[in-house]
């Protein structure tokens, strides 16, 4: 669908960047997402370029021919199109929490960093835990291995299914994980078998955050890791919980950033 867009929301994350337009009752209407770019401004420009409905360019540190535009990522302090820039765990919280209609515990997995967000049961944020510092948290962690495996990372989680054994990583650090897995191909370990530790080693540093603000069901998952399904069964695995996701979870940051446009155009 592409009529009746009323606001947008921008996601610009240091892997992909997402545009949602939503409609005047608050309903996911467009969408678009691509892979991000070095030159972020230049991007953003060509995404609302091709925002529904087509009309004036955009205005300088305004809107979008007139719609409400909130960003949001790492990359959104860049977004000079839009009215305000909002953190990602508000955004995603909102996004969530309008699609499922409940609270819970949110669980992120970014390309550059994994967040826990508990919400309560009228959608407020209520703690967070955020990993930013280190990689071996979120899909960078993922992407690197895979590419030292020789695995597509859009493979990683089946193949890590597959699996007949487990070979544990010790290592919680990006760096000596790869050293690591180095060591294990040499000594003839399967790769699968290497894949499915590093997914585990992942998880449980995702689990430690959970605990961190305490695991309130349901338990939800959000971003664009979700695409690998290793982690919503290895995540439930670890948490005894079934995992709840959204229709779009890598567009749930985009989403409520449209969210907060609207409300605020109103």
């Amino acid at each position: 669908m592409t009529n009746g867009v009323c606001a947008l929301g921008i996601d610009v994350g240091s892997t992909t960047v997402k545009i949602v337009g939503v409609d005047a009752e608050g309903n996911l209407a467009w969408h678009h997402l691509e892979q991000a770019e070095p030159r972020v401004e230049d991007q953003v420009e060509r995404f609302l370029a091709i925002t529904p409905p087509l009309t004036s360019p955009p205005q300088e540190g305004g809107k979008e021919g007139g719609l409400p535009l909130v960003a949001t990522g790492y990359g959104r302090k860049l977004v000079r199109q839009a009215e305000r820039s909002i953190t990602e765990i508000t955004c995603h919280a909102r996004g969530v929490y309008r699609e499922l209609g409940h609270g819970g515990t949110l669980v992120d997995i970014g390309g550059q960093d994994s967040k826990v967000i508990g919400i309560s049961s009228k959608g407020d944020v209520v703690d967070f835990s955020m990993n930013d510092k280190c990689a071996a948290g979120t899909g960078r962690f993922l992407e690197n291995t895979a590419r030292r495996l020789g695995v597509p990372l859009e493979r990683m989680g089946q193949v890590a299914l597959a699996a007949a054994e487990e070979v544990s990583i010790s290592s919680t650090c990006t760096v000596f994980a790869e050293s690591e897995v180095i060591s294990l191909i040499a000594h003839g370990v399967a790769v699968e078998s290497i894949l499915r530790g590093l997914h585990r080693s992942l998880i449980k540093r995702i689990v430690a955050m959970i605990r961190t603000v305490g695991l309130v069901p349901p338990l939800m998952l959000s971003g664009g890791v979700v695409q690998n399904q290793a982690i919503a069964r290895m995540l439930e695995e670890e948490t005894g919980e079934k995992v709840v996701i959204p229709q779009y979870p890598q567009l749930m940051g985009a989403y409520g950033a449209a969210l907060i446009a609207l409300a605020a155009k109103d």
